[in-house]
């Protein structure tokens, strides 16, 4: 057996991730050993409750809950515990101290990244985060190292595999959104409190990550425009799958074009949007992940598979484990983070992209004509219009029953405007007397 030198590991968390990493840790230790050119020795694990129920069976010995005596001596600390603190705690103590950190934690780089990877850089330790974007699916190294030489214009990705299964069921089954959560909820895909998940926060945190990578920018949490699946019904699915499209949350991060005297900028926002069927997006079925690169020199790259699951993540952050110990091994300090670009994130109202526009109104002569003159002057130009005739209501009255003025559904599909323009448009619409609704206003990307 070649005699390695020894490289000491130490494990915060043991949640579904943890034990899984811990587990195969274990059991391929000298398999890693001899990809990583140094043998991997499992230090400690440290945890809340070292009695707590885990999902694999791992030595009672290798537990404690002094997690800051793990981390002194450790050549290589994994961060699996999620949450802001004490994992920012743990994180700096363990790159002052010289280790290398692995972490799959989103909330915090993209709340702490900058004062983070900055902590690394002065002592020349390395983060790595493979398993924080997109669960197994390596995304962060070719943004980070395959793609440095190129300029990434545009990331599309589906980085949610709860909103992705709750969305993916309404559009297959015609279920309601409280049903399918339910479902997911049921099967594990969603948390009790699915807030983080359907409100956009954890795709949102995600897309923090992969913007800051793709454009050499960092770009902080509170600058990602962020909206969740909550309002999403069975009649916009339908009305999507009429149209040919799909609804998926979407994180979009892009680069603007410098226009009306401002410079180049990016854009970076989560919400639900209209995916055409064709698109390869469009076939990202159940709780997959899935994320769309577009690069000037590289083309349209696209990277698919498992967003989460406890053994799947376990893959990605031991591919970050054997390339720490490759660097220990090689010697040198780590590689800082690129973010010299600098540009600005611009706000959402900004953004050029096409809509769906979904209204109820008084079917009567004249209202398509003056909802086509609001938007004409919101310089909203009408693509397609398609009408259906609603059932009229009955309401009852003091001496009969009369029906109220019959009614419709307007579904209009623009040309491609600007956000600003598109929301003070649709202002102006459920102003007016012939609207009595705005149902729905959706982006379409992927064009």
């Amino acid at each position: 057996m070649t005699d390695y030198r020894r490289l000491r590991v130490a494990l915060l968390g043991a949640g579904s991730v943890g034990s899984q990493v811990a587990s195969l840790l274990l059991r391929h230790g000298a398999e890693l050993a001899d990809r990583a050119g140094a043998s991997l020795e499992l230090a400690g694990i440290a945890v809340r409750d070292v009695d707590a129920p885990r999902d694999v069976d791992l030595p009672r010995e290798l537990f404690t809950t002094d997690a800051e005596q793990l981390i002194v001596g450790a050549d290589i600390v994994i961060e699996l515990m999620g949450g802001i603190d004490p994992a920012r705690e743990y994180v700096l103590q363990a790159i002052n101290s010289g280790a290398d950190v692995v972490t799959a934690n989103k909330a915090l780089l993209a709340t702490h990244g900058p004062e983070i990877f900055d902590a690394a850089d002065q002592v020349g330790a390395q983060v790595y985060y493979e398993a924080a974007a997109a669960g197994a699916i390596p995304i962060i190294r070719p943004l980070r190292d395959s793609l440095a030489g190129d300029r990434v214009q545009r990331i599309m990705g589906i980085v949610n595999g709860t909103t992705n299964y709750i969305l993916d069921r309404m559009d297959a089954e015609g279920a309601d959104f409280a049903d399918v959560l339910a479902q997911a909820q049921a099967l594990g895909y969603a948390e009790a409190d699915p807030t983080a998940d359907v409100e956009g926060y954890d795709a949102a945190q995600k897309a923090a990550i992969l913007a800051s990578l793709a454009f050499h920018t960092a770009v902080p949490l509170e600058a990602v425009h962020r909206e969740g699946i909550t309002s999403i019904d069975s009649s916009m699915i339908d009305a999507a799958r009429h149209a040919g499209y799909v609804i998926k949350l979407l994180a979009v991060c892009e680069r603007l074009a410098a226009s009306d005297g401002d410079g180049e900028s990016i854009s970076v926002r989560v919400y639900p949007a209209l995916v055409d069927r064709a698109h390869p997006l469009a076939s990202v079925h159940g709780a997959n992940n899935a994320v769309f690169v577009q690069a000037e020199a590289a083309g349209n790259l696209m990277f698919y598979g498992a967003g989460a699951g406890g053994v799947q993540t376990a893959s990605a952050v031991l591919g970050d484990v054997v390339s720490a110990a490759r660097r220990h091994v090689a010697g040198g300090v780590g590689v800082a983070e690129s973010t010299r670009a600098n540009l600005p994130v611009s706000p959402i109202g900004r953004v050029i992209t096409r809509y769906q526009i979904t209204l109820e109104v008084d079917d009567q002569p004249g209202v398509l004509a003056t909802i086509a003159g609001i938007l004409n002057e919101g310089r909203v130009s009408i693509a397609t219009v398609e009408q259906t005739v609603l059932a009229a209501a009955v309401t009852p009255a003091a001496e009969a029953q009369t029906e109220d003025a019959p009614k419709a559904r307007l579904v209009i599909g623009t040309h491609k405007a600007r956000e600003k323009d598109l929301s003070e448009t649709v202002d102006r619409l459920a102003a007016t007397g012939v609207v009595d609704r705005v149902v729905s206003v959706l982006r379409v990307e992927g064009d």
